[in-house]
């Protein structure tokens, strides 16, 4: 499995971003697909998941109401729209596939991981 992460950026506070995470490979498509980040001095985190059947999604404390995670099979592609940013949602952002079903919010659940995509949102 290759994972592509984009779609990071400088924004303002307030503002939004869409990042996109496309992969191939059928582990991809079956799996459970998990985006982390990770601030300048600190581990990185989980952030938000999605179901292979994209029917169930979990997220982090700090971001839910503000982020949504989003799954397009038929284009192999899982979004992370960032809405109500904030200076402290600023960290490089991977996106990640566990593989089987089962949701987790631990690092070492995913297999895959793709090559960060920087978030810098500006006050």
């Amino acid at each position: 499995v290759q994972l592509q992460a984009s779609g990071g950026g400088l924004v303002q506070a307030g503002g939004s971003l869409r990042l996109s995470c496309a992969a191939s490979g059928r582990t991809f498509s079956r799996g459970y697909l998990g985006w982390f980040r990770q601030a300048p001095g600190k581990e990185r985190e989980f952030v938000a998941g999605v179901s292979g059947a994209g029917g169930t999604t979990r997220y982090a404390d700090s971001v839910r109401g503000r982020f949504a995670i989003s799954r397009d099979s038929a284009k192999n592609t899982v979004y992370l729209h960032l809405n109500s940013l904030k200076q402290e949602d600023t960290a490089v952002y991977y996106c990640a596939v566990r593989v089987g079903s089962a949701y987790s919010s631990a690092l070492s659940a995913y297999t895959y991981w793709g090559q960060g995509t920087q978030v810098t949102v500006s006050s």
